[in-house]
């Protein structure tokens, strides 16, 4: 007798944890669908911003008086400022760039306005990571730098912080790198420059890599995650439409007792 009530209560639990992993199931791809919806929004916000930003005229680099405003709107601003580069505090950064892998080459400018700009002069690969593999383009002269503004990356990747001990950097942490080469805090832009694609002497650094064209296939993954949502519910009503009833615990024709 024990066996006979034991079996429906295994199909019960059965049913139970098929019921409950069905629930997960369907909760994490609706999940899912819906973060895909909202980085698609926020991909398509970013995509209008950059082009407002690149629609406009250049504009002095923002001095000390606008730095507590930097912000997100201020992203890929076009702008431009004259100095003279501090060759000798220069920076690397691990990069990927359609040259290869190398280095994003970060120089401090100290501008003629009495501030210090990290500029990102453009891409290096292994080869010329030596200065004295691109002595041209390390001219102690006056320069003017156009580029478009962008804001610090703190921290570095997420499986690879930046080790500014080592002098190892993953991301343009302004801050990190300023601190590193002990250019005085209050001097220092809390932004980065980008520099554009005038040619530099003798080739090197490559300038003009900015990433302006951003990949939005969040719509095609949102509809993808939706439809695996719906697929596991279907599945699992079909299922428990399918499954046999149980018999043991019918009574038998003569009243529920056997011969």
């Amino acid at each position: 007798m024990s066996a006979v009530m034991a079996q429906p209560r295994r199909r019960y639990l059965h049913d139970a944890l098929l019921i409950l992993l069905a629930l997960i199931l369907v909760t994490v791809f609706c999940s899912l669908g819906t973060w895909q919806v909202q980085r698609r929004a926020w991909k398509l916000d970013l995509i209008a911003h950059v082009d407002r930003q690149l629609a406009s005229a250049p504009v002095a680099a923002p001095g000390r008086a606008a730095w507590p405003a930097i912000g997100a709107e201020h992203a890929y601003l076009p702008v431009k400022v004259t100095g003279h580069f501090l060759h000798d505090q220069e920076a690397f950064v691990q990069a990927l760039t359609a040259y290869g892998s190398g280095y994003w080459l970060l120089t401090p400018l100290r501008t003629d306005r009495g501030f210090i700009v990290l500029v990102n002069r453009g891409f290096v690969d292994p080869a010329h990571r030596d200065p004295s593999t691109r002595q041209a383009a390390q001219s102690g002269e006056p320069v003017e730098v156009s580029g478009l503004l962008r804001l610090s990356e703190p921290g570095g990747r997420r499986l690879q912080p930046n080790d500014p001990v080592a002098d190892r950097w993953y991301s343009r942490d302004v801050a990190a790198i300023g601190a590193s080469r002990k250019l005085p805090t209050n001097e220092l832009a809390p932004y980065f420059i980008d520099a554009d694609g005038s040619p530099n002497p003798g080739g090197w650094p490559v300038g003009g890599l900015t990433v302006l064209k951003f990949r939005n296939t969040h719509l095609v993954y949102a509809i993808t995650w939706y439809a695996l949502a719906l697929g596991t519910g279907i599945c699992a009503w079909i299922v428990f439409r399918r499954r046999e009833p149980d018999v043991s615990l019918e009574p038998t024709a003569s009243g529920g007792k056997e011969d």
